[in-house]
């Protein structure tokens, strides 16, 4: 007797979820199920796959509303432990940025800096819980004549406080090193001369982006893991560029999709959101990121399984060709390769270094699992999808 075509819809995985019938794995278990079963059985049997990952992403921050003083103001200037805030979107609302450094840091005067402490610090110490300083000054207007104040506050102080992150989860990326002959300091980390290292950022086969390569469903409205609460996609991020060279298996080999991502700063923890500093380079906070892919067919059951070895990236000299513009490759590796602990680069053995978390990716994959099983988080139906083009 021949099976019915697979087509479940966003409704009947949502009801199975709320009975308690819905069955959850992860993006790791998924590889096993699909190489033994196929794709096809693989998506009669799993509902939902969870992915995760946790890394720097610098293009993330907070909209913070701090409140009406007495007298009130029309905040021009904001800064938060001295940190600046930008103040010109209304009275007493701020926008903090991750990479945003403190006024008083010496920044690379001192090479290489240490970048202490900046705007992801800022929003690690809200959502722990921390006292923090806000000053304001403005200019002074009939209806807001204060021109300045001063108070410290904690996150539960605030009126409002939403984490809104323009550009993060990024769809592969670089593995960096330096073919130069002296030590570098980059946003992928420092690398060593005479390609000394190769740092890589992404959780590989855990990675959301990567289980759902062409975003058939993640768009806006998608309910996700974001820094320990609940968050949503709410646009396709800065930089998206899903044209990239692709695999056959349809994953890009280059930096291809992002994701504009918005929570509640309130639900958050300081767990998932760790500020970071990069030495030489700036500030910036590391997210941890999750997002529940509904197996709606055979087709996403196949890109859910898609396993390290069958997913690359392409190597580049940050010594000379990336910061002149040409980001030309040197070689092409599997993340299983990087992995491994080294990659051969012109028949040099090259030491790799991940700049994420494959333990707290995990972590996040078996949490959503839980919240998801467990029929505490639903899955939110996209109103439209990423574009691809």
């Amino acid at each position: 007797m021949k099976k019915h075509k697979i087509n479940k819809t966003y409704q009947q995985i949502n009801d199975k979820i709320r009975s308690g019938s819905v069955v959850v794995v992860t993006a790791e278990e998924m590889i096993g199920i699909v190489r033994e079963n196929g794709p096809e059985e693989a998506a009669r049997e799993v509902d939902v796959v969870t992915t995760g990952t946790f890394a720097p992403m610098c293009s993330s921050g907070a909209f913070i509303n701090f409140g009406h003083s007495v007298p009130g103001i029309k905040a021009s200037g904001v800064w938060i432990n001295k940190v600046p805030a930008y103040g010109g979107v209304a009275a007493v609302d701020c926008y903090i940025g991750a990479t945003e450094p403190c006024q008083d840091d010496p920044l690379n005067k001192v090479y290489p800096g240490e970048f202490n402490y900046g705007g992801g610090h800022v929003i690690q110490d809200l959502v722990a819980g921390k006292t923090v300083h806000i000053k304001a000054t403005g200019y002074g207007t009939d209806c807001y004549p204060n021109k300045s104040f001063e108070k410290q506050v904690t996150l539960k102080d605030l009126p409002q406080a939403t984490l809104c992150n323009p550009r993060n989860g990024y769809q592969n990326y670089n593995c960096a090193v330096n073919l130069t002959k002296r030590t570098i300091y980059t946003y992928m980390g420092t690398l060593k001369p005479q390609a000394g290292n190769a740092n890589y950022c992404s959780a590989g086969q855990l990675s959301p982006l990567f289980n759902d390569p062409y975003y058939k469903t993640i768009g806006l409205g998608t309910r996700i893991f974001l820094g320990g609460g609940e968050g949503y996609v709410t646009w396709f991020g800065t930089q998206h560029k899903p044209t990239a060279k692709r695999t056959r298996q349809g994953v890009p080999v280059t930096p291809a999709g992002t994701l504009w991502v918005m929570g509640n700063l309130k639900q958050m923890s300081p767990k998932w959101l760790v500020g970071a500093s990069i030495q030489g380079y700036g500030c910036s906070l590391m997210v941890g990121l999750g997002i529940p892919i509904p197996v709606l067919n055979e087709q996403m059951a196949k890109y859910t399984g898609i396993s390290d070895a069958q997913i690359y990236t392409h190597v580049v000299d940050y010594g000379h060709d990336y910061p002149s513009g040409n980001g030309k490759t040197l070689a092409k590796v599997s993340y299983a390769q990087l992995r491994s602990g080294s990659i051969s680069l012109d028949g040099q053995s090259v030491p790799t270094v991940p700049l994420s978390s494959m333990v707290r990716a995990r972590e996040i994959a078996d949490t959503l699992k839980q919240w998801v099983g467990g029929g505490k988080f639903l899955l939110g139906e996209p109103q439209f999808t990423l574009p691809v083009k």
